[in-house]
């Protein structure tokens, strides 16, 4: 997919996203972002994550270079979190996403009702 100023949207880059801007990868990296947190503490952090989820996001994340794992000699053994140099790159573009939902929240929920009220009018 061409976005129209030269940049293409192309399988390796869909792929990336998906896996950085999941559902839990975000509310994780901005646990890391403040400080390095073993497995329980990202738990707690964000409450809703299973698990099996936060396992898989975690890995994920490790995988593709954005945050490291590391094994903390400690009884019991204990493996702690924290964001790679190239993870801390994301923050600049997360803001600016962020940014761009706060400020066009208001018009997405006019335009959620509106097609809302389209869709109830005609039944479906």
């Amino acid at each position: 997919m061409d976005t129209g100023d030269g940049l293409r949207i192309d399988f390796p880059h869909r792929e990336l996203l998906d896996q950085i801007l999941d559902k839990w990868s975000l509310s994780v990296l901005d646990e890391l972002c403040e400080r390095p947190c073993r497995f329980n503490e990202l738990r707690r952090s964000v409450p809703q994550v299973t698990q099996k989820s936060l396992t898989a996001t975690l890995r994920r994340l490790e995988r593709n270079g954005v945050i490291d794992r590391e094994v903390v000699s400690t009884r019991p053994v204990a493996v702690r979190y924290r964001i790679t140099p190239l993870g801390k790159t994301l923050r600049a573009p997360v803001e600016v996403l962020l940014a761009w939902a706060a400020e066009n929240t208001p018009a997405i929920s006019r335009a959620r009702d509106a097609f809302d009220a389209r869709e109830d009018a005609s039944g479906s």
